[in-house]
């Protein structure tokens, strides 16, 4: 509760002055006191809040989408509700879209507890970044500023059979149909917390679910951008993101089906969009996507376990393999292996 206490207070407090801003909150059948907190504020700022509340769709996708169809702004802007915003956030990221014609804005995060956010894309403001070569394909969280004309135009929602990641097809569309994609990096405007208890659905989901998500998350940008060094620039985020963090340090207590289950699902993504790809990934993930390629469960989980740090930070590969993926992975050595510090 006081994450959602604190979000609130951030918008409420927000430099551009309630008048400008409509903040709609959409309940998904929480059962955690959310409900209650959010009504509250709602009855104290009623020319603020729009609010709904409906049964729990099991995803942030549903509530996402009747949040888009409330919306009445120029622009729509997604908060975490563990999350908050710095006082002048709003306004300074609708004066620069404003000024620039901006579809697309992303914000400048700072982490909070555990958390993890994208650096390379914040390093400068720029009125206008590419969608490859600045960072941009590992930031597609939806904590963006969006032009609603925007969403509106090519009816732009979310998925909502995807109970994770369905904020990154959304956010790759816009940007792919955007005009002009801004970043606003000059100082902190959006703080990212990981909650103590790990409250967030996406860090309790399923591997199985997200294993599936994955993949829709891949056909997305099948369907929104054509084969290239573009598209492979997003495949290979995917790879080194949703599909290694499945083999995570949990994998090994996993129940050996559902390893099983999640090591021929990534095989079945590697081979679908891995050429090209994955042999750009560091040696580490490369290698546990061989041994799940092969389906050596046994061998993931060893690969995984911890082991004592040694003098030196290289990782020993031996030559290329003649294997279905030789072109981009190599042969394990004989030899004892050598793991970074």
């Amino acid at each position: 509760m006081p994450y959602l206490t604190r979000c609130l207070d951030s918008l409420v407090g927000q430099s551009i002055g309630q008048r400008r801003m409509q903040v709609v909150a959409v309940d998904d059948g929480s059962t955690d006191g959310s409900s209650e907190e959010i009504r509250r504020y709602a009855d104290l700022h009623p020319q603020l809040f729009t609010t709904v509340r409906q049964p729990n769709s099991g995803g942030p996708a549903a509530p996402s989408n009747r949040g888009l169809e409330l919306a009445t702004g120029r622009y729509v802007f997604f908060l975490g509700a563990d999350d908050h915003l710095a006082p002048e956030a709003l306004e300074r990221m609708v004066t620069m879209a404003d000024n620039c014609r901006s579809d697309v804005l992303l914000c400048k995060m700072v982490p909070i507890g555990e958390r993890t956010v994208p650096s390379g894309v914040f390093t400068r403001t720029a009125p206008v970044i590419r969608l490859v070569g600045d960072g941009l394909p590992w930031a597609l969280s939806n904590t963006k500023l969006f032009r609603r004309a925007l969403i509106d135009e090519h009816r732009i929602r979310y998925d909502e059979t995807m109970p994770a990641f369905s904020d990154q097809p959304f956010v790759l569309e816009a940007c792919v149909r955007a005009a002009r994609i801004s970043v606003l990096a000059d100082q902190a405007h959006y703080f990212a917390v990981r909650r103590a208890d790990s409250g967030n659905i996406t860090y309790h989901t399923g591997p199985e679910t997200r294993l599936r998500c994955a993949e829709r998350l891949f056909q997305a940008t099948c369907r929104f951008l054509g084969p290239g060094p573009l598209r492979d620039a997003f495949h290979k985020r995917h790879f080194h993101v949703e599909v290694c963090q499945l083999f995570g340090p949990d994998f090994p207590e996993l129940p050996p089906a559902v390893r099983e289950a999640v090591c021929t699902g990534a095989a079945r993504l590697i081979g679908t969009y891995g050429d090209g790809v994955v042999e750009r990934l560091d040696a580490r993930r490369r290698r546990v996507l061989e041994l799940a390629w092969r389906g050596d469960t046994d061998a993931v989980c060893a690969h995984l376990a911890p082991r004592d740090p040694a003098p030196t930070s290289a990782v020993r590969l031996s030559p290329l393999s003649r294997t279905p993926l030789g072109r981009w992975l190599r042969a394990p050595s004989t030899e004892p292996p050598v793991t970074r510090p």
